[in-house]
């Protein structure tokens, strides 16, 4: 026998404390009756109590006190065999790391508002396996297609905006890399998330978007940042900023938002393009598009699983109760006038 709620059985440690307090109580309703009559009184007064069933209703009331407990703790015994099936798609999200990402149009940054929405994204999921591409100049598989969320998250956990060496905006490269990530046999259940300020760098992102439309593949954009541009902080170690970034004449270079081509590349392939926003929104949205897709049964497993037997425990604590209920601390009077305890 196991029990589900091991940790419930602590209770029982309670129960010498329901002992103790029931015998200090009793003292005390001793001392008190001694206060208020003398002892001679004391006992033509008690006539009608019955000491024995004082302490049966008390003994049962323990009974089922311990029952309830045990039945609470879930115990189970006995198996069967269960096919636990998981059913979900394959979801790669590309995350753009180039240096326009370290514009805080959003705080604390493009980019780090850019992870937030992908950890949102990531507890909405059950049953999906997701993957992460990252890029700026060029791109790589940061994190392979996994179900483990918590291994996902350690590996966004170690992003930022130079873990590419090579700078650019390479979107139709990323998605490209996106797409070996998935089974090439199938031709659904596969979603690529896109997340950037859209300004590529002649890397043939709507190219790019035909060739995931060819293999099946929805792809939805977001888009960091805002369309009235910002400058890109130049900023030492320790995250503090020195300066900002300049082109060739000593102009301040301002990154925009291009809503153009992530509105273009969702479209192509039948996703849908939103803003990133401070309330979030567009994680429920984009949740509820990929929750009403067609989903691909992922995983199978035989695994035995217990059966629960709390009934049992249950049933006695609830008739041990009754029984204390119905049972008085009175004696019982007969018609001759003799008393039973």
């Amino acid at each position: 026998m196991i029990f589900a709620n091991p940790e419930i059985l602590f209770a029982l440690l309670l129960l010498p404390v329901v002992v103790l307090f029931y015998f200090w109580s009793r003292h005390g309703r001793q001392s008190a009756r001694e206060r208020f009559a003398r002892a001679n009184k004391l006992e033509g007064l008690a006539q009608s109590y019955s000491r024995t069933g004082r302490v049966t209703k008390y003994v049962l009331f323990l009974l089922a006190l311990v029952f309830i407990i045990l039945a609470a703790a879930r115990p189970q015994w006995g198996t069967h065999a269960v096919m636990l099936k998981r059913e979900g798609l394959d979801i790669m999200v590309i995350l753009d790391t180039s240096a326009s990402m370290d514009a805080e149009d959003m705080k604390p940054s493009r980019l780090e508002k850019a992870k937030q929405e992908i950890r949102g994204i990531v507890e909405r999921l059950s049953g999906d396996r997701i993957g992460l591409v990252l890029f700026a100049g060029n791109s790589f598989i940061h994190c392979p297609l996994t179900l483990d969320y918590s291994a996902f998250n350690i590996f966004m956990d170690v992003v930022y905006s130079d873990i590419i060496p090579t700078q650019g905006t390479a979107i139709g490269d990323a998605i490209k890399s996106a797409l070996t990530a998935f089974d090439q046999k199938q031709r659904k259940y596969k979603v690529i998330i896109l997340m950037t300020d859209g300004e590529d760098h002649d890397t043939e992102p709507i190219a790019a978007a035909e060739l995931a439309r060819e293999q099946g593949v929805r792809i939805f954009t977001i888009g960091i940042g805002s369309v009235r541009g910002e400058p890109i902080p130049i900023k030492n170690r320790r995250g503090e900023v020195l300066g900002y970034k300049k082109d060739e004449d000593g102009s301040i270079v301002m990154t925009r938002l291009d809503e153009s081509t992530l509105q273009q590349i969702a479209d192509i392939t039948g996703g849908v393009y939103f803003r990133a926003t401070a309330g979030e929104i567009e994680l429920d949205r984009i949740y509820d598009e990929i929750l009403g897709m067609e989903k691909k049964e992922l995983e199978g497993k035989l695994m035995t699983q217990y059966e629960d037997r709390f009934q049992y425990p249950l049933v006695v604590g609830v008739v041990l109760l009754i029984i204390e209920f119905l049972i008085s601390d009175k004696k019982l009077v007969l018609r001759n006038g003799r008393r039973l305890a």
